[in-house]
Parts: structure tokens; sequence; C-alpha cells
């Protein structure tokens, strides 16, 4: 096996927030091109520090993100701009779902 060539895995199930990724990193991680890192950023799905690409830098939560949305793509076949607003619509029903939890009741 050549190790030389190979890519390292984030396979780590929760990475930190404080966890800090590259463009490269990420791109790498999630098997896609800048491009498509850079489509997330311009819509909003990711939020990435720095100015410019070759500055930015990911947090964990990122990861989970771009892999969440490139999933939503896949399996139900939709646009960059849907798979942004299923994405945006799981994370306000898991929000509700900490604050009902929070509250003492059940989903």
């Amino acid at each position: 096996m050549n190790t030389e060539n190979s890519v390292p895995q984030f396979s780590i199930g929760i990475l930190e927030e404080h966890t800090q990724l590259t463009l490269a990193d990420l791109c790498r991680a999630c098997a896609i091109h800048a491009e498509q890192i850079i489509e997330l950023v311009d819509v909003g799905v990711l939020e990435p520090q720095g100015r410019e690409p070759a500055h930015w830098r990911f947090g964990g939560a990122s990861l989970h993100r771009t892999r969440r949305v490139l999933r939503l793509q896949r399996d139900l076949g939709i646009d960059l701009a849907g798979a942004a607003l299923a994405l945006e619509l799981l994370d306000e029903i898991e929000s509700l779902r900490t604050r009902l939890r929070a509250m003492g009741g059940e989903y």
C-alpha cells in the first residue's frame, strides 16, 4: 500500500468545533473539489473564518454539514439551493427538539 498518496480520512464521529480544517482538508475529507466548497459558502451553508479561500478555516461542524448537504443532493436529487434549504429546515427541527427536551417535553 502506498501511504505517500493516501488521503487522510476524517472518520471521527464527532469533530469538536475548535477543530480547524483548511479548504484542502475539507475537500479531501468529502472527496469534492474546492469549487463545490466555495458554492456552499456562497449559499450560506458553510461559514469559514478568513477572508479568502486560501486562508479559510472551517470548524468541525462544517465537515458534518458538507457531508449532509452532499447526501441530500445525492439521495433526493435536489439542487444545491434545495439542499441548503432542507439543511436549514433540519437544523431548525433539531433546535426545536432541543428546546422541547430542555423544557421536559417529548416529541
